[in-house]
């Protein structure tokens, strides 16, 4: 009778044994770090240059621009979302904090008409991932580039003063607008996406240069689903949910 417990039955080869767990290491080392974004290699390329230069100089900077350089890879880091596939959610376009939630009439190169709307703004610092991306699905009807100033982003004033470029999401009857603002350090805007073209919720659409804020337009009478200060992640935190009428629903959430 053959013995099972004394044959090779069942066994994984040492080989493939040995090649799982190489496969493994490299898997999580892939994890650990995060792709960059096309925008960042420049400015990764420059600051490692420099890092060259002046520590071949004065070595004991050569740590220190070494720690600037991956922090500029950190800032351009364009990590993969999850977004929920339902078109009644409008996710958040950018990672960054809650700074306002007010109705306001919408920015006249929008092209949205002369009535308030629901904007949303997210401020973004220095260290938040500064890839955007769409709220909701659908085609790009306007972008609209507008130069201005370089206030702190974080004032309200900044929605109508700062350098800005907006643009127009439409879906059926819905229309949504999203504003990227520079700010202080932030100026450098960049748009990936044309009128004419599609996007999918939680598709990049653009960038924005060493912190910023986005403004998002809701038709007025949309129940928002975050609070000032909450924190949001891009193209995984549910902004509203459409199919909830004024009034009705759950209410706005609140940070705890």
């Amino acid at each position: 009778m053959l013995d099972l417990a004394s044959s090779d039955v069942g066994k994984v080869p040492r080989a493939n044994r040995t090649k799982g767990n190489y496969m493994s290491i490299v898997d999580s080392v892939a994890k650990a770090f995060c792709p960059i974004h096309r925008e960042g290699w420049p400015f990764i390329a420059i600051a490692f240059v420099a890092t060259i230069v002046i520590g071949w100089f004065a070595s004991p900077l050569f740590w220190i621009g070494l720690i600037l350089t991956a922090w500029v890879a950190y800032f351009f880091r364009d990590p993969a979302r999850v977004t929920p596939v339902d078109d009644n959610l409008v996710v958040s376009p950018a990672d960054g904090v809650v700074s306002h939630v007010v109705s306001v009439v919408p920015p006249e190169e929008l092209e949205l008409g002369s009535d308030p709307m629901l904007r949303v703004s997210i401020f973004m610092n220095v260290f938040n991932c500064h890839v955007n991306r769409a709220p909701i699905g659908g085609r790009i009807i306007r972008v609209a580039y507008r130069a201005g100033k370089f206030l702190n982003a974080e004032l309200d004033k900044a929605s109508e003063h700062n350098e800005r470029n907006g643009l127009v999401i439409e879906r059926g009857d819905l229309k949504i607008g999203v504003v990227q603002i520079a700010g202080l350090v932030a100026r450098r805007i960049v748009c990936f996406v044309r009128e004419g073209e599609s996007v999918g919720a939680g598709e990049r659409f653009g960038l924005i240069r060493f912190g910023s804020r986005l403004d998002v337009y809701f038709p007025l009478g949309t129940v928002p689903r975050v609070a000032l200060g909450q924190t949001m992640i891009a193209g995984e935190t549910v902004m509203a949910d459409l199919s909830v009428k004024s009034g009705k629903g759950q209410p706005l959430t609140r940070v705890s």
